[in-house]
């Protein structure tokens, strides 16, 4: 190589060239990368917000009266053939149901208190020609994990690990069912758990083409944004991939009351060693017209799923569940603290552990009978268990739940 004056004075300009050329290029290739970046983050923002705001139309109705309720909730009076169960499109130009006719042996004596939820204990409530939905919020959606799938269940069971102790009744055909629920305000651990009493019927394969509909009480914070026990109802067509949801967060649900809150607080409550307090609920097919009836009490009529949403409950249950479920996601490593029931196992009895009473199913002559040759399925008897029987008073009954996480239970 020539290293003469020239040459190496023209060789050493190249080099201070690049040197200074190539760390401006580089910072610029990085701010452009980092440009690029934020951008998409903007962008996935955008979407992610117009997502919501196009949820949040469909399920916030024109309201006729909002009432302000002492949990906090918003609740809006919105004109019946407004409400979200006719935007299904098996619902367009759906002719409202006549009253069913209800199931002989049901006890007309037992009428539950009107003002079972605390939203109406003020005597506040909406008009007739109305039916009263909590407002969502964009709150609401932002605490599940997709604005796409908010007011449905996880269909990922691995994340989710329910847990359960159920009372099942299986190998017939079965049209409807109706139990006592006691009611409790379990604690709930993780925000993304939850721990319901709660009945189901149900037809179809897991997995694959499952129908089911539920109903029950739940402490359910994720859903609910608080730990108060609340009134649920839910349903699935496609084993929960993608029909159905919780209350009217998706059409499908016909409500016709306009004084029972879905998703509302339930009031009073029990307490341990204290006063008891328990909800009448009902499910059943309407024989005149086939669609699935939901009661509160014993003549709370508060809506019913049309049949039309249905293939293999379009004829009849095959199981009928009765029972608690919790969710496990072991945030902590271990097991969840979130108790079932009560939160106390049931060997302690009454006024201690929660327990469902007059468990009843409804036949193809709909008629209530007792339920017949139930199977206690326990999953983790030394983190929840059950204690079944059957008396005069309480038909068949049985007391469930417990507290999670323990010194058996780790």
């Amino acid at each position: 190589m020539d290293f003469s004056f020239p040459n190496f004075f023209h060789l050493l300009h190249i080099l201070l060239f690049i040197s200074l050329v190539c760390p401006v290029y580089s910072s610029n290739t990085r701010f452009h990368q980092f440009a690029n970046q934020t951008s998409e983050q903007e962008n996935t923002f955008h979407k992610l917000r117009k997502q919501i705001a196009n949820r949040l139309q469909k399920l916030n109705k024109p309201a006729v009266k909002t009432i302000y309720s002492p949990d906090g909730d918003i609740i809006d009076c919105v004109l019946f053939h407004k409400q979200p169960a006719f935007d299904h499109p098996l619902l367009k130009g759906h002719k409202l149901s006549d009253p069913p006719e209800r199931p002989r042996g049901y006890n007309k004596a037992d009428i539950l208190n009107k003002d079972f939820q605390l939203w109406s204990s003020s005597g506040e409530s909406c008009p007739e020609g109305t039916i009263p939905i909590i407002r969502t919020t964009e709150e609401d959606i932002l605490r599940t994990s997709s604005p796409n799938r908010y007011g449905q269940k996880s269909i990922n069971s691995s994340l989710s690990n329910p847990q359960y102790v159920n009372g099942v009744t299986r190998g017939g055909e079965y049209y409807g069912a109706q139990g006592d629920f006691n009611v409790w305000t379990p604690h709930v651990e993780g925000k993304n758990e939850f721990s319901v009493s709660q009945m189901w019927v149900f037809a179809g394969t897991y997995g694959k083409d499952l129908n089911s509909i539920e109903v029950g009480w739940a402490v359910f914070p994720s859903l609910f944004g608080d730990d108060r026990t609340r009134l649920f109802i839910y349903w699935t067509a496609d084993a929960y991939q993608n029909t159905g949801c919780y209350n009217l967060k998706c059409p499908g649900f016909i409500q016709t009351n306009h004084k029972v809150l879905l998703g509302g607080t339930i009031s009073p409550i029990s307490t341990y060693n204290g006063p008891q307090y328990d909800v009448t609920l009902s499910i059943w097919k309407d024989p005149r017209t086939n669609n699935w009836w939901l009661q509160a009490g014993s003549g709370i009529l508060i809506g019913y799923w049309p049949v039309s949403l249905f293939t293999h409950l379009k004829d009849h249950a095959t199981t009928v569940n009765f029972g608690g479920e919790i969710v496990n996601t072991r945030s902590t490593n271990a097991h969840t603290s979130t108790g079932m029931g009560s939160g106390h196992f049931a060997g302690q009895g009454f006024r201690k552990a929660a327990f469902i009473k007059n468990m009843e199913i409804v036949d193809y002559s709909n008629n209530l009978n007792p339920v017949q040759n139930q199977e206690y399925i326990v999953q983790l008897p030394k983190c929840y268990d059950s204690n079944p029987g059957i008396t005069k008073w309480w038909g068949r009954y049985f007391f469930f739940g417990g507290p999670g996480r323990n010194i058996n239970c780790p």
